[in-house]
């Protein structure tokens, strides 16, 4: 079972600080929110966990093997990683894409197994593009396109799974669905990382919650823990209403504090 450390974390970019300090240990089959305001750190810490960011101190370690020293394919093969904002360039079919999340499991100028093409049939199942897949990705709409994406990263197969910002193109029934499928990859054994805005998403399927605000790890624990009057002031500068409807958590922010 995959066990993620994030040690003592400090990073620098454009000679300025960006992470102060993080720490955290999570294992498999946790479902694990980021959030914290725009600029509290929050991609920086999603790169620095798959390996795109040298830290300037403390390190990031699979399985006590630090993220640094694998090679890229093996990096691949361990943390599936979908950056916020991504954008499609080639007007490649929907299949064609997705099945470019199995490219670490290629050796050089090898064609895909039977595996691979059952785990790319796997991905556009799980994030329901199965309809989609002789589609040009280019034309699709912005939440067809946020979905192929998240296929992409689902054909991996990784044991760590890191998104950032997947919701930004979804309408709320997608949004649903999305977080409802991240939830299930968690107690399938991934263990998954999301960088996430919406609190009240956050409270309602994120096991634990990382809160980061100027750099630094403010709280960490369970939603209820962690999305507190006091935290959302300080943070977010936000009066928020927190309570149940449907037996279900829900955050609504009223106004700046």
């Amino acid at each position: 079972m995959v066990s993620l450390a994030i040690e003592a974390l400090h990073v620098d970019l454009g000679g300025r600080t960006i992470l102060h300090g993080i720490g955290a240990t999570v294992g498999a089959g946790s479902l694990l929110g980021v959030i914290g305001p725009n600029g509290a750190g929050k991609s920086t810490l999603a790169r620095a966990i798959a390996g795109l960011l040298a830290p300037s101190a403390g390190r990031v370690a699979i399985d006590d093997t630090d993220v640094r020293s694998l090679s890229a394919a093996a990096l691949g093969r361990r943390i599936a990683y979908l950056p916020q904002g991504q954008t499609v360039h080639w007007p490649l079919t929907v299949e064609r894409l997705v099945a470019l999340g199995r490219l670490p499991h290629l050796a050089p100028f090898s064609s895909m197994a039977a595996a691979d093409r059952a785990a790319i049939e796997r991905a556009m199942a799980r994030a329901d593009i199965v309809g989609l897949r002789d589609r040009i990705v280019t034309e699709l709409s912005g939440g067809e396109r946020a979905r192929a994406l998240i296929a992409r990263a689902l054909a991996v197969e990784a044991p760590v799974l890191v998104v950032d910002e997947p919701l930004a193109a979804l309408d709320p029934g997608h949004q649903l669905e999305l977080m409802t499928l991240m939830q299930s990859e968690a107690a399938a054994g991934t263990l998954v990382v999301l960088i996430l805005h919406d609190l009240g998403l956050a409270a309602r399927f994120c096991d634990r919650l990382l809160l980061l605000h100027e750099g630094r790890l403010v709280a960490d624990g369970g939603p209820g823990a962690v999305l507190t009057p006091e935290y959302l002031s300080d943070c977010y500068n936000i009066r928020a209403w927190t309570g149940t409807i449907e037996g279900q958590p829900v955050v609504l922010p009223l106004a700046r504090s």
